[in-house]
């Protein structure tokens, strides 16, 4: 049997018919969709309320559906660099909707209580940093603190962060590590904080420049020897992204046969037991350690005054630095006397 050949579109009943159905249809659907996006958009740009919202850190695709509409639709946005937060809205083709302050280290004070009147009159204010999550060594910290003092409402919408993406990456533990920020610049502050967390057994993370990491690595192999494992991850999420791994001796020797460009993360293996219970700050009083230098000069036919700076170097104290070697001094000459 021959199946007949129909075409309902042409029957201009049919036709009008149908076109009139899935017209309003299509008419509901918009308006259904319209709804939904308003309601979205009212949860994602809340009134009244302080966002803190991550930034991608190398890779603009990384920028979240979430970052997104808060550009384009936040009342008012305190950006630490106004035109890297232009560049970023230009390179993920938005057009940022509100007011943008300027807002960095400098200023961050002075215009958290500004930025908090917007807020308690209504106003949804996003707080965005060049790179990563706002206060995590980048701006924020004065006007969250602010906001809690004045009872304003905070949130987030998170996103990259350098941090975590290193630590996931560096293949050390992940169950309990702490974030120490950028290493000091000046030698001796520098050494002094490695050696406070000298017994530390978390897995610690720091932030580095390429300026200070040849200086830097040094002193890390001084505080935790050449066999301690570490990562070194540096341009994370972009093109030339690069983790060695290591012992930090040869992530050290690494650095002198290839020293490694851009923003780098430093994640180093915690202490084990033994290493811990050995570089445990001991608080050995003055006239203990001045026990110490006697016999120290004795042993190895020293200066006591060598013999000193000797046995205070090898008993930080709890915050990492020294104890005062003139009072060890006193201590010794009252023993003597």
């Amino acid at each position: 049997m021959q199946t007949p050949n129909v075409q309902l579109s042409q029957d201009p009943a049919f036709q009008k018919g149908e076109e009139s159905e899935y017209e309003d249809e299509d008419e509901r659907s918009a308006d259904t969709a319209e709804a939904v996006s308003e309601g979205d958009l009212a949860r994602i740009v809340p009134r009244g309320t302080l966002v803190l919202a991550a930034t991608p850190i190398g890779n603009v695709s990384d920028a979240s559906q979430r970052l997104k509409s808060l550009i384009e639709h936040a009342d008012l946005v305190a950006a630490e660099d106004t035109r890297r937060l232009y560049d970023l809205a230009n390179r993920l083709g938005l057009h940022v909707g509100g007011t943008v302050i300027s807002y960095h280290d400098h200023n961050e004070r002075d215009k958290a209580d500004d930025i908090l009147d917007q807020v308690e009159s209504g106003a949804c204010v996003l707080v965005v940093s060049d790179a990563g999550m706002p206060t995590i060594n980048d701006p924020g910290l004065a006007v969250v603190r602010r906001a809690i003092e004045r009872g304003l409402p905070v949130t987030c919408a998170p996103g990259p962060s350098a941090v975590l993406d290193a630590l996931a990456l560096s293949g050390l533990p992940t169950d309990r590590f702490c974030y120490e920020g950028f290493l000091p610049r000046r030698h001796s502050e520098r050494v002094q904080h490695l050696r406070m967390l000298q017994s530390e057994q978390r897995t610690i993370v720091f932030y580095e420049t390429l300026h200070r990491i040849a200086d830097s690595i040094v002193d890390v192999l001084d505080a935790f020897g050449p066999n301690r494992r570490m990562a070194l991850c540096r341009e994370l999420t972009k093109d030339y992204e690069q983790i060695r791994r290591g012992t930090i001796g040869e992530i050290r020797q690494s650095i002198v046969d290839d020293p490694p460009r851009g923003e780098m993360v430093l994640v180093i293996a915690g202490a084990s037991e033994d290493e811990a219970m050995a570089a445990a700050p001991s608080n050995l009083s003055a006239e203990d350690l001045a026990v110490l230098a006697i016999d120290r000069a004795l042993e190895d036919g020293i200066r006591i005054k060598d013999a000193i700076a000797v046995v205070a170097q090898e008993h930080p104290l709890p915050d990492g630095s020294l104890p005062n070697r003139k009072q060890i001094y006193s201590a010794v000459l009252e023993l003597k006397s």
